[in-house]
């Protein structure tokens, strides 16, 4: 009995062994061939087939949804180029409207003689639990900035609260005053206005545009 289930398994390896390596095809049994030419023959039109340039693969990928995107503040100087430029685009594409940033007040520490100062400030300040950041005003460095705040009020408030915790020489001042000037807005960007992008930003004075809020 062994030796009879030795021959059928010695005789199933041998057909197997035939079948995979097509010496049963003229009978109709082999594997599916996956080698050349067999590959090239199930090809449609290669022929057809070509590497688009990234432009005009971006023209025929599927149209984007429209977007809303805004940039601001665009003080005076920059808002008659602006509108010349988009004097070419539909109406209704675009909108200038005037607003105003807040100014910023800040409890300020210097200005110190040096950068070495400035270093010993800080290590003075984290042994007492004050946090501090970097100045966004040049004209105040070297110095620190122990927080920023909308309004002069609120600013004087927290030198008071720092006071108590031994902070003796600071003072409010103001980093940044109040600016004017216009907000631009693409209500409904979509890919036929996405290409013009590029002629806008250099008159933006270095303004992003970010998704409207």
């Amino acid at each position: 009995m062994l030796r009879l289930l030795v021959l059928l398994l010695l005789l199933a390896n041998g057909a197997w062994y035939a079948w995979a390596q097509g010496l049963l095809q003229p009978w109709g049994l082999a594997p599916a061939q996956q080698a050349e030419p067999q590959r090239l023959a199930q090809q449609i039109r290669p022929d057809s087939l070509r590497v688009l340039p990234r432009e005009e693969a971006q023209r025929v990928e599927a149209p984007r949804p429209p977007e809303c995107l805004q940039a601001g503040l665009v003080e005076e100087p920059a808002l008659g180029p602006l509108r010349q430029a988009l004097a070419g685009w539909p109406a209704g594409s675009w909108q200038l409207e005037p607003v105003v940033e807040p100014g910023r007040w800040i409890v300020y520490m210097g200005k110190y003689p040096s950068a070495e100062a400035v270093t010993r400030k800080k290590g003075e300040l984290r042994q007492i639990g004050v946090s501090f950041e970097a100045l966004a005003n040049a004209d105040l460095e070297p110095g620190l900035s122990l927080g920023g705040f909308p309004t002069q009020a609120e600013a004087n408030q927290h030198l008071e609260r720092l006071a108590g915790r031994g902070v003796r020489t600071a003072k409010v001042v103001q980093e940044r005053p109040d600016a004017r000037g216009q907000r631009l807005t693409l209500p409904a960007l979509d890919d036929a206005l996405r290409g013009r992008l590029d002629d806008l930003r250099p008159l933006l004075a270095g303004k992003p545009l970010r998704p409207c809020r």
